[in-house]
């Protein structure tokens, strides 16, 4: 079995090697575009049951963000929902035979850990302006800045590890045990590992909604706090 943390290319675009995490990545982001489009086309105000299923995840996403940002969900229902969504469909596509989950690669949680990082800059400058979100680092007091400024990366590079420890992990154990044992023994541990994705899918969104609400609630002037929602 190969290193986890090797991505074998299996062709070259230019100077640029393709590895199949990638194929699987864009394979799935397809996949949700094409979905989306199809499923959002013909809504009607008597939903069916595809149209009441959809609108009770937004209405969950909504909650969600109200519930951990404390703030009306409009402006970040697109990105939170979004990057639960992919991650947790990236996590269940070991389901499919023959894929990997693209979680489990190394370059790929890194780059949903940098959409979080950039995120929290976007939404807080939006929130306060580019002297609000500044601001945020000098809290509770100046002195505080190098720390603060370590922390927004550190806890960046937590994502990255933290998704992709998991799955991988899972990947890799149930690759050894079906190596060892057989095609049914794994079973139950195939579960196990699809409902650590479902988990790890629901953590890190909600770890991606309290880094963006942190930026967003403490560069925000008191005058603009209308649209806080009240604990």
């Amino acid at each position: 079995m190969t290193s986890p943390l090797s991505s074998i290319a299996l062709f070259n675009l230019g100077p640029i090697p393709i590895t199949a995490g990638v194929v699987v990545t864009w394979a799935i982001m397809a996949v949700l575009v094409l979905g989306s489009i199809l499923l959002t086309r013909r809504l009607s105000s008597f939903p069916t049951a595809i149209q009441a299923a959809l609108e009770l995840i937004v209405d969950t996403v909504d909650n969600q963000i109200r519930d951990t940002m404390r703030i009306e969900p409009a402006p970040y229902r697109a990105f939170i929902g979004t990057l639960f969504v992919f991650i947790f469909v990236a996590n269940w596509s070991s389901l499919v035979p023959g894929i990997e989950p693209p979680t489990a690669h190394l370059e790929t949680d890194a780059a949903l850990a940098l959409l979080v990082f950039l995120a929290v800059i976007w939404f807080g400058i939006r929130a306060g302006g580019v002297r609000g979100y500044l601001s945020t680092f000098a809290s509770p007091n100046p002195i505080m800045i190098p720390l603060n400024f370590i922390e927004s990366l550190t806890r960046t590079f937590s994502l990255l590890v933290r998704l992709f420890g998991n799955v991988m992990s899972g990947v890799f154990v149930i690759g050894i045990v079906l190596s060892l044992a057989g095609l049914l023994v794994p079973i139950p541990l195939m579960a196990l590992d699809l409902l650590t994705g479902a988990v790890q899918a629901y953590i890190f969104s909600v770890l991606a909604m309290v880094f963006i609400a942190g930026a967003v609630n403490e560069g925000q002037p008191e005058t603009n706090s209308s649209q806080r929602i009240p604990p």
